[in-house]
């Protein structure tokens, strides 16, 4: 084996260990089964119920900001003559999106997109 191999070899050696003890101090998932669990270094297992928001199919609400620019464009359009047509546009499609967003996600909280999870960590006190 040449001497750079077994020099990279060693290198490694210490990244490996410290990325072993990593996973097995911190990795340990808890569950509610778990609560109230103690360790013998003082640590405990504690478990608390938490509001999170499912995952949605539009989290960013881009669908009722585009819908809500372009009917707000269209309606602006309909108002001014020459430059003042083009304002209202802009300006029409601007808040027309605000608008799509705002509505987008009241419905979304609205439709109950949150739910409660159980979620238990290992704590020292």
């Amino acid at each position: 084996m040449k001497t750079s191999n077994r020099i990279a070899a060693l290198a490694c050696v210490p990244l490996a260990l410290g990325m072993a003890m990593a996973q097995a101090q911190g990795s340990r998932h808890y569950g509610p089964e778990d609560e109230g669990r103690r360790f013998s270094d003082g640590s405990r297992v504690v478990c608390e119920k938490v509001e999170v928001q499912r995952s949605s199919r539009d989290p960013n609400r881009v669908a009722g900001t585009a819908a809500g620019a372009v009917i707000g464009g269209l309606v602006g359009n309909q108002i001014g003559d020459g430059k003042g047509r083009k304002l209202a546009t802009v300006g029409g499609a601007v808040a027309g999106g605000a608008i799509g967003r705002k509505v987008q996600g009241d419905r979304q909280e609205a439709r109950g997109d949150r739910v409660i999870e159980t979620r238990c960590e290992r704590v020292w006190r």
